[in-house]
């Protein structure tokens, strides 16, 4: 079984940069994708033997993700038990065997100017999944907006406080990961360097690899071995992020 997230950076822009070509190519039961950028009428994209489901923010031009999953799910559900509405950054979709949580976590901004809701997104996040976690396993994914670990971006000590790197961040994904859950990548390959999900725009960023793993699937323990691999596809390109892939047996 495949699963691909994408933070694609604008969803209608990725369309003319390969997005298609990728999505045909790559066949994953259920692809879902992060920052989409648009309401559901403003893309044409509607690949065939996919059910679509969309969660667009209020905001126009704003954040936002989307599910396309080849098995309909049991249930569709939109934001965190009611909450965290407006920026549509959560689907949830429940299946036989685990519930697939898609995920755009909100930026903390220059100067942590928005840490205080990113820590409140988080904390309800963790109980959320928790709860899910008790009923059947999960997989959670999607930007997550954290290097976990300095090994998990190239310029640590330059960025240590920034956004996605604060000491408030990384205790939060801490906690998830003690709250029973594992970071697949970072488990099975404990030791890679130089893997990243993200590079800025700026400076050839991604032209010199200086990038930061920010893109994650997370699962419950208890699924870890059915995780054949977790993959990084560095190779491709239509966003400053990549895509990043789970294998399941």
């Amino acid at each position: 079984m495949k699963l691909i997230s994408w933070n694609v950076n604008g969803f209608r822009a990725c369309l003319t940069k390969g997005f298609g070509d990728f999505f045909n190519k790559a066949d994953a039961d259920i692809f879902c994708i992060q920052e989409t950028k648009m309401q559901p009428n403003q893309a044409d994209f509607a690949p065939e033997g996919y059910h679509i489901y969309f969660h667009s923010a209020e905001k126009k031009g704003y954040s936002g993700t989307a599910v396309f999953t080849k098995t309909e799910p049991i249930s569709v559900v939109y934001g965190i038990n009611d909450t965290h509405l407006n920026e549509g950054r959560v689907i949830t979709c429940e299946y036989d065997e685990f519930y697939f949580v898609c995920c755009y976590v909100p930026n903390a901004q220059n100067e942590l100017k928005r840490i205080d809701y990113r820590m409140e997104f988080e904390d309800d996040m963790r109980k959320y999944l928790s709860e899910l976690d008790k009923k059947k396993p999960v997989i959670y994914c999607g930007d997550l907006n954290v290097a976990h670990n300095e090994i998990d971006l190239k310029n640590a000590k330059a960025n240590v406080g920034n956004p996605g790197f604060s000491n408030e961040e990384r205790g939060k994904f801490t906690e998830l990961l003690n709250a029973g859950f594992a970071d697949t990548f970072r488990r099975l390959n404990p030791d890679k360097e130089g893997i990243y999900s993200w590079w800025s725009y700026r400076f050839k960023a991604r032209e010199k690899n200086a990038g930061w793993r920010i893109d994650y699937f997370v699962v419950s323990e208890r699924l870890m071995e059915r995780v054949e691999d977790s993959l990084i596809l560095t190779d491709i390109y239509g966003s400053d992020h990549c895509p990043v892939e789970l294998i399941l047996k």
